[in-house]
């Protein structure tokens, strides 16, 4: 995969993934959700708009975009 992330139309599509919320969540729809698909690959998409579009992060540009957030970039 790319660096840059892959963009699914509907998460409709991923009629497999698991969808995850951040344990801070407080059930108020304002955060995103995460899965993880096949091997190395992370599904993101908007708690609001569950029908709406995902995006697809390989690992390692994942893992490089909490890093940045972690350091306050």
């Amino acid at each position: 995969m790319s660096a840059h992330p892959a963009h699914v139309p509907s998460s409709h599509l991923l009629t497999q993934a698991a969808w995850r919320r951040p344990r801070r969540s407080v059930g108020m729809n304002n955060c995103v959700e995460t899965a993880r698909l096949n091997g190395e690959l992370l599904a993101v998409r908007d708690s609001k708009r569950t029908a709406g579009p995902a995006l697809l992060f390989g690992a390692p540009a994942w893992h490089r975009f909490i890093c940045l957030v972690a350091e306050g970039n």
